[in-house]
């Protein structure tokens, strides 16, 4: 499996609009973080978890030609503002695009997207396939994937584990029972927002222990804001199994 970052930041972005911290100022590529998703080459397939407002831009710099489905995590706009541009993969591939969400989540789309699912059908809007989805075990286009239920704050999501690689975003609370679902991943992608404690993103040293307590060979945090402090200074505080994500790192599993 092939795992492509596309972006690593929390709602805002980073830089923020109007910020002038050292970090929305800082010259190091790995400090700009697109709002959060991944891209997953496995089994032939090429699938997406979340689409965020970034969502065009990400696909144009890793010239993701292809897209077989779109998995979705929750609901919040910086995970589905994005939706409207598969349309050009549409297009290209003469086919619905996929997508897959619990059933609160595609009634959320439902909502925001109101002219997709119109029944008036203007010409050249997005064509999408819903798929609901539970905490059961389901397949995306024949690739399995295996729920994750954690909290984020009050509001139920679903990180994802496939095969050996388990993303988990925008989370701060996560069962013993889930853990052990994560077990055995070799990668971990978890959420860590800012150093200091928030009420619904794990913080660095949340995020760490975390990881400590799930033993994967390697882990990756992402969904980092400028709250966090700079890339290369942040990453000489981590264990060495532990690294930061960036907007377009590139990873096998």
């Amino acid at each position: 499996m092939k795992v492509t970052f596309l972006g690593t930041g929390t709602s805002q972005g980073v830089p923020v609009i109007g910020c002038s911290c050292e970090v929305c100022r800082s010259v190091d590529y790995r400090d700009k973080r697109l709002r959060v998703s991944v891209h997953l080459q496995v089994e032939g397939k090429s699938i997406i978890i979340d689409s965020g407002p970034d969502f065009r831009q990400q696909v144009l710099r890793e010239r993701i030609r292809t897209l077989d489905a779109l998995v979705f995590t929750h609901e919040h706009k910086d995970h589905t503002a994005g939706l409207d541009d598969i349309r050009a993969y549409n297009f290209i591939q003469h086919r619905d695009m996929p997508v897959y969400g619990e059933e609160r989540v595609l009634e959320q789309l439902k909502r925001e997207f109101a002219y997709i699912f119109s029944g008036v059908q203007y010409p050249g809007i997005p064509r999408v396939a819903l798929n609901p989805i539970t905490e059961a075990p389901f397949y995306a286009e024949g690739v399995l994937f295996t729920p994750i239920r954690v909290k984020h704050y009050k509001l139920p999501i679903l990180g994802f584990r496939v095969g050996d690689f388990t993303y988990i975003t925008d989370a701060n609370q996560i069962s013993e029972e889930e853990k052990e679902k994560v077990r055995g991943s070799k990668v971990v992608v978890l959420n860590a927002l800012r150093q200091e404690p928030h009420i619904s993103h794990f913080s660095l040293q949340e995020a760490i222990e975390l990881l400590e307590d799930l033993q994967p060979e390697r882990g990756y945090l992402t969904h980092i804001s400028h709250l966090m402090g700079q890339h290369r200074e942040v990453e000489l505080t981590l264990p060495d199994f532990i690294r930061l994500g960036y907007d377009g790192l590139q990873i096998e599993v």
